[in-house]
């Protein structure tokens, strides 16, 4: 049902270790080339997490002579959102989310499931033609785990029915099935059934065709393969200011390790900092920009590598959110694969700081507040106080209280067995809207400037999982001119590339089929 960490835990350290290596001497190489004088290159990527690294990738295979720079603040890869402890690791399809199935008028809108579904088989089938053409030399980063949703009560066994059954005709969601039986229920997730008192109408529905990703392993292996072609990565660098030319931009940078400045002339600038990106476009003064605000969000999660507790349970299950909770709040109890070992993490529960980096500073939400934007921040200020509500009510949690809701999971956990860990800041973004001061939203939006010379990546969940048809647009936008040159050699890297799957359901059988066996998903 569930894939078993593939790869020996010794084989993925060395794997990373030699990446790592890699990726510090070209650091190093990178910091001797770059004189006093200002520098010249065709792109930077500020960031060196998964958004940046699918970009550079996709750069580097359609123009292999054009020159690449990453910037990083951070002196490694993949140490912020893209971290396999600060994010989630679901590969999100759409499979088990239930915000993504909302109930109107007692129907079930798969709308969303469908569009987040198909753009995550876009990433899966780019990631198969990665392992097939040798840019990513181990699939190990993503396994096989079932996706699950999970309810209690009458009528939420209810929604759950008829949320399978508007699911099921669809081809990407046909494998769906509704499991109501108690003794199924305990076959599947015998650590949720355990001590479970089923008086109580309970439900799951059960997607096998789900995964696990460990973005901060995919996000090294990419980045590596660039720098083994080419690229430049400057690790503990931070873009301090930008301003237009007019041939691109110059990036002042600071080196945060011993104070040096320098300067770096693009051609084209891609943002994708996390929470630091809106800072940056705001620096960078594109009108685009105007009127965005951030609000930032933190998590928490228990987790624990009990084997005899990752072993009886083989599945991400998500519940419904709670009141008030922001779509991304949703609890879910997870089989993880970090570093080949099994881990079982749990949450979120939310926590609230004024950074938007969980290294960052706390003036960075003072700070990105400008005369465009406070109208927008007041506005979601005033119609936001149910999140505001829940927020406070999570700050204030005690252990036990969070040992408490895990044990609507698990009725058998035992304090001793689990840990807390902080996880990443999300800078959700806020909008402004006409006669409504803004709108807080829940997803990932890029914001580029007219000329296509400047974009920059706003948002959280799904981000990663979707990082591919996010840069495929980023691309059709802001290279405009060559996009349709690129089309041919793009359709061997996304086979499908144009096409809704869940219109065309041999070719899904046919790429998925195929994505599986390369990315070595057993059971998929």
């Amino acid at each position: 049902m569930a894939g078993s960490g593939r790869r020996g835990r010794a084989g993925r350290d060395s794997l990373d270790d030699r990446l790592e290596k890699d990726l510090e001497k070209e650091s190093e190489r990178a910091s001797v080339s770059v004189s006093d004088t200002t520098a010249r290159t065709d792109i930077v990527l500020v960031g060196a997490g998964i958004m940046s690294a699918t970009l550079a990738v996709l750069l580097r295979r359609l123009e292999p002579d054009w020159s690449i720079t990453v910037v990083e603040r951070l002196d490694a890869v993949a140490a912020e959102s893209s971290s396999p402890w600060n994010n989630a690791g679901t590969g999100h399809a759409g499979l088990c989310e239930m915000n993504y199935t909302p109930e109107r008028d007692g129907s079930i809108d798969i709308t969303k499931a469908v569009s987040i579904n198909e753009q995550f088989q876009v990433t899966r089938q780019f990631w198969a033609y990665a392992v097939e053409h040798g840019i990513l030399t181990d699939p190990g980063f993503v396994n096989a785990v079932p996706h699950v949703s999970f309810v209690q009560g009458a009528r939420q066994v209810d929604y759950l029915r008829r949320r399978q059954q508007a699911l099921a005709p669809n081809p990407l969601f046909a494998g769906t099935e509704l499991v109501d039986d108690p003794g199924e229920f305990a076959r599947r997730l015998p650590l949720m059934a355990d001590g479970r008192d089923f008086s109580e109408p309970t439900a799951l529905n059960w997607a096998a065709d789900g995964t696990d990703v460990d973005f901060g392993a995919l996000t090294k292996q990419l980045i590596g393969y660039c720098v083994r072609h080419g690229a430049t990565a400057l690790f503990g660098h931070e873009v301090r200011n930008l301003t237009r030319h007019a041939g691109g931009w110059t990036l002042r940078i600071a080196n945060r390790r011993t104070g040096e400045k320098r300067k770096l002339d693009a051609k084209f600038v891609f943002v994708g900092g996390g929470g630091d990106a809106l800072p940056l476009l705001q620096k960078s003064g594109i009108a685009e920009v105007k009127g965005f605000a951030g609000f930032p969000i933190g998590g928490r999660f228990l987790r624990t590598d009990n084997p005899a507790l990752t072993a009886a349970h083989r599945g991400k299950v998500y519940g419904v959110p709670a009141p008030g909770a922001p779509p991304l709040g949703a609890l879910h109890l997870d089989l993880r694969f970090v570093n080949g070992k099994s881990w079982l993490v749990f949450g979120p529960y939310a926590g609230w700081s004024p950074k938007f980096l969980k290294h960052g500073h706390v003036s960075d939400l003072p700070r990105s507040v400008r005369r465009d934007n406070v109208v927008s921040m007041l506005g979601v200020g005033i119609t936001e106080m149910t999140l505001v509500n829940y927020l406070v009510r999570q700050l204030r949690l005690t252990e036990r209280d969070r040992m408490d809701v895990l044990r609507e999971f698990a009725p058998g956990a035992r304090d001793s067995d689990w840990q807390l860990t902080v996880a990443g800041q999300r800078v959700q973004v806020i909008r402004r809207v006409a006669g409504k001061g803004g709108a807080l939203e829940f997803g990932t939006t890029v914001v580029g400037s007219s000329d296509g010379s400047i974009a920059g990546l706003l948002g959280g969940s799904p981000g990663a999982s979707t990082a591919v048809p996010i840069m495929l647009d980023v691309l059709a936008s802001c290279f405009a001119d060559r996009y349709q040159s690129w089309l041919p050699r793009l359709k061997e890297m996304v086979p499908s590339l144009g096409t809704r799957l869940s219109e065309e359901p041999a070719l899904y059988d046919e790429v998925r089929t195929w994505s599986a066996n390369v990315l070595q998903l057993n059971g998929s």
